[in-house]
């Protein structure tokens, strides 16, 4: 797993988390100049000013902005929870710039990670991976396997139905029976 520099503070992520939960409350340049304000407290280079910096774009509508952060700040190294959001992020960003091969290989990369490796956090995104290589699927015209993965990935959580429900999902993409 990739680890980066030295965690923030508590403190730090709190007025981190702060921040993201006000977003509505900002127009979005506002945003963006207080996850800057946000960001300049910590160590010049330190991944997450990137990774922050992409997300503030990205959640304000610039996309083309956000994709080159998302790319410096997994090249810097993120903890594991938020190299995960950042190439699910990404890869939503690249399937918004048309980049749909690229996206759709940044999520099944995530899909291929071992579960046992990953903390419960960051395996708890594994249905968000779903979702975007469910959409930039859609987005690529292969409808049958994006509805499979949203059906498969809402089986998991449904009170019932979930071994018919997974079994529709695998049944989506199945090779059709050739003639005999």
């Amino acid at each position: 797993m990739t680890t980066g520099p030295a965690t923030p503070s508590p403190a730090w992520e709190a007025r981190s988390a702060a921040l993201w939960a006000a977003f509505d409350d900002h127009e979005p340049a506002a945003f963006r100049a207080l996850v800057q304000g946000l960001v300049d407290e910590l160590p010049r280079g330190h991944p997450l000013i990137a990774f922050e910096l992409a997300c503030a774009n990205d959640s304000t509508g610039r996309p083309d902005r956000a994709a080159p952060l998302y790319r410096t700040a997994l090249a810097g190294g993120l903890d594991p929870y938020r190299e995960r959001r950042a190439h699910i992020q990404l890869a939503s960003t690249l399937r918004n710039l048309g980049e749909l091969a690229e996206s759709i290989a940044l999520l099944r990369a995530e899909r291929a990670k071992d579960p046992a490796g990953l903390d419960d956090a960051t395996r708890g995104l594994a249905d968000a991976v779903d979702a975007v290589l469910a959409l930039a699927l859609t987005d690529a015209g292969r409808e049958r396997e994006a509805v499979a993965l949203a059906v498969g990935a809402l089986a998991r959580h449904l009170p019932r139905y979930n071994r018919s429900m997974a079994a529709y999902a695998a049944a989506l993409v199945a090779p059709e029976p050739g003639p005999h």
